[in-house]
């Protein structure tokens, strides 16, 4: 069996203290995965060279960061004492989260694509300044002068395990000259640990990273002892840490598509967009649309996306055909659906997808749960299910008078609006309220690298400074 040790300043660290990871489906040993408690994590976070990525340019780290894409979706790369190939990653990685091959495969590609294309994404979050001012200190840009200095001396993440994706979102720390302290998701270590080892193998000194599997003390002096994070998690997870500004939260989406007034009638040419944008990866990204809000064709909106999603089954994740992760954890599936259930006793919804597949969207195979898709027409505008977000494919259906919208949809990373209505665009493009803004038929889960969706990075981890030279000095 697999041995997943600690990074203690780069270096393998096994604990006595282990963590089984077994197959969401056969029950079979994975991994065990060595635990470090909060002492240790305090220790080594304060024992952190922060001037260890110094000693490279950011251009230098952005062609170290090139070699480690390739690295991390071709090469062997080690896991304690052996070695897994990528093939091996994507088995253990769905082994252990039940997502299908394909959408592990199709995460795989997306943090190739960060670390290969990592100019991009430092070009959009430093908005295209001379790279060599981050170098410097200070210097000219386009005939005025700037001047940044790394505030951030360290920088953390508390990591999910619902979609390998969202690592995307801290990897540029290591372009921007931050050590990394990382603490993986229970069942997903796999994914911050393989791009540990591929930057290290391409060339970033093993001192510049910290992995801690933890539990949740260990997590919160994690957060504590860096001097800037990320925390992934649910609303209850992130909601203590909200007014820490060392802490860049991302926590449910809330994300929609909107349809104008203009284009609601027409809603029949856009039903692929809004169930793709429900569904894409499983239905498990922030990114994904939790709500389709229209002023009109509510209801037959919600039953064409439910006779869509009424045909999806629930598959092994090997099938090439799957489209839904398995939940492992049964109790997870179980209180979701029930949640649904029980706010479905409120008058002003109901499922549509149960209603036309004809059966419950809580399935169970062995020691996996499922849970289908499900479509929620709220003809109640009001209704506690109109702004709810899970871990599979859910969305419910929302009428609203577009000249409401904008303040009524409430808060949204993203929001994809179907229209050319200057006044809803106005609206949206000043609302407080929406993150990430896509005008036109493009789905949710469409981003732009060089266009951060949820915070910057850049700002995180820099302050900007007055400054000014004598000329004549």
């Amino acid at each position: 069996m697999l041995h997943i040790p600690i990074l203690r300043h780069g270096q393998p660290y096994e604990s006595v203290e282990k963590v089984e990871l077994v197959h969401h489906a056969t029950g079979e040993p994975i991994a065990a995965v060595s635990q470090a408690n909060s002492g240790m994590v305090v220790r080594d976070i304060n024992r952190i060279d922060d001037t260890i990525l110094e000693r490279f340019s950011v251009g230098e780290l952005i062609d170290i960061c090139k070699r480690a894409g390739e690295r991390f979706v071709s090469g062997a790369l080690p896991i304690g004492d052996q070695q897994q190939t990528y093939d091996d990653y994507i088995l253990n990685l769905s082994a252990t989260t039940g997502m299908p091959h394909s959408y592990c495969h199709a995460n795989a590609q997306k943090i190739k694509r960060v670390l290969t294309e990592m100019h991009v994404v430092i070009a959009g979050l430093t908005r295209g300044f001379d790279l060599s001012i981050i170098d410097k200190g200070y210097g000219d840009d386009g005939g005025r002068t700037l001047s940044y200095f790394r505030d951030g001396r360290t920088f953390g993440a508390v990591l999910p395990s619902n979609s390998p994706g969202v690592h995307g979102l801290w990897i540029p720390a290591i372009a921007l000259k931050a050590p990394i302290v990382l603490k993986p998701g229970r069942e997903e270590p796999w994914t911050p640990l393989r791009i540990i080892e591929a930057l290290a193998a391409a060339g970033i000194p093993r001192e510049a990273f910290g992995f801690y599997p933890t539990d949740h003390a260990g997590a919160g002096e994690l957060l504590r002892g860096v001097s800037r994070s990320m925390l992934f998690g649910g609303a209850d997870t992130t909601a203590p840490w909200k007014g820490d500004p060392r802490v860049e939260i991302h926590g449910p989406g809330y994300s929609k598509v909107i349809l104008g007034d203009d284009t609601a009638d027409d809603w029949e040419k856009y039903v692929d967009i809004m169930a793709g944008s429900i569904a894409a990866n499983g239905g498990r990204s922030c990114i994904n649309a939790s709500a389709i809000w229209t002023p009109r064709h509510g209801k037959a909106i919600a039953e064409a996306l439910a006779t869509k999603f009424a045909k999806i089954e629930p598959l092994a994740a090997d099938d090439p055909n799957a489209v839904i992760a398995a939940f492992a954890n049964q109790a997870m599936a179980t209180s979701m659906s029930e949640m649904i259930d029980f706010e479905l006793k409120s008058p002003g919804a109901m499922d549509v997808t149960e209603k036309v597949r004809g059966s419950h969207r809580l399935v169970t195979k062995g020691r996996v749960s499922y849970v289908l898709p499900t479509i929620i027409w709220c003809e109640d505008r009001e209704h506690a299910l109109r702004n709810r977000e899970f871990l599979f494919p859910f969305a419910s259906v929302v009428e609203c008078p577009t000249a409401e919208m904008a303040s009524e949809i409430g808060s949204s990373l993203v929001v994809s609006a179907i229209t050319k209505d200057q006044n809803l665009i106005n609206a949206l493009m000043t609302s407080p309220n929406v993150d990430r803004l896509n005008i036109g038929a493009i789905p949710t889960y469409q981003l732009s690298w060089d266009q951060p969706h949820e915070g910057n990075l850049f700002e995180h981890l820099y302050r900007q400074r007055a400054f000014q030279v004598d000329p004549a000095a």
